[in-house]
């Protein structure tokens, strides 16, 4: 992964990790999902979001209006 990524988001829910990803997409902001889940069983390990440094802000800022639990 390239620098100045930071990690804003984890969940053992695939689908909650992807709402937020959405959640940040439809205000412009790009994120990447990184899926550390066991793939075997599935109640291991996070599926992590990532955004660029400088949208930190404002991304926490859209997954509080949202009320997103982090």
């Amino acid at each position: 992964m390239e620098k100045n990524w930071v990690k804003i988001y984890a969940s053992a829910n695939y689908y909650q990790s992807e709402m937020v990803k959405q959640a940040l997409a439809g205000h412009h902001i790009d994120s990447v999902l990184l899926n550390k889940q066991d793939s075997s069983h599935r109640t291991f390990g996070d599926v992590e979001v990532y955004i660029h440094q400088e949208d930190f802000s404002h991304a926490i800022e859209i997954i509080i209006l949202n009320q997103i639990n982090i």
